[in-house]
């Protein structure tokens, strides 16, 4: 397997300590984005079938960020997301294949997550170009409480023949939600009686 080619790690780190001029008890909010701006290997070939040579590399990229992510975070995530850019002599599919399943699982490995899916979002995009990654809790997709989302933008990136792969973690959902629906504790309860 051939790894992908990493130009460079970008990381972006974000606290919110209050809302509507509020807070709660569930103290700051952090989140943090690392993305890894890497070499497109199928950059201006047009149209190519087989892209497992991303998707196969993909798994060393989500530990690496997942890692990271972590060790920004100065602990256990609650919840996490995924995405990534591809620059225009790519499509997004290219960029699709680097955030399947492979990167996911090696991702959650990484930052202990649970088996809840994980949100995603790609697009393509010049340089300096802003994504949306959506986040939610890391054990059950429903809790409403995690539904929240980080605005990541890297500089000059990604060039034409580029990806970048991007991993988002927060410690926990937003403040002062209060919309309801499935909390955390039951969700944490329901992984604990087996319940998928």
């Amino acid at each position: 397997m051939t790894p992908l080619v990493i130009r460079k790690v970008v990381s972006q780190v974000e606290e919110t300590r209050s809302v509507a001029g509020r807070s709660d008890e569930g103290g700051p909010l952090r989140k943090v984005a690392v993305c890894a701006v890497v070499a497109n290997p199928f950059a201006g070939q047009g149209y190519v079938e087989d892209l497992s040579a991303i998707t196969d590399a993909s798994a060393e990229i989500g530990t690496l960020l997942g890692q990271e992510a972590i060790r920004l975070l100065g602990g256990a995530p609650e919840s996490y997301g995924k995405g990534g850019l591809v620059g225009t002599a790519g499509e997004q599919e290219h960029v699709n294949a680097a955030v399947t399943s492979i990167f996911g699982n090696a991702l959650r490995d990484a930052v202990g997550g649970g088996k809840a899916w994980i949100t995603s979002v790609t697009k393509p995009s010049g340089t300096d170009a802003t994504i949306d990654v959506p986040l939610a809790y890391k054990d059950e997709v429903w809790v409403r409480s995690h539904y929240d989302a980080m605005t990541v933008h890297v500089p000059d990136a990604p060039h034409a023949d580029e990806l970048v792969v991007i991993a988002v973690v927060a410690n926990r959902g937003r403040i002062n939600a209060r919309v309801g629906g499935m909390t955390v504790a039951e969700a944490q309860a329901d992984v604990r009686g087996g319940a998928q």
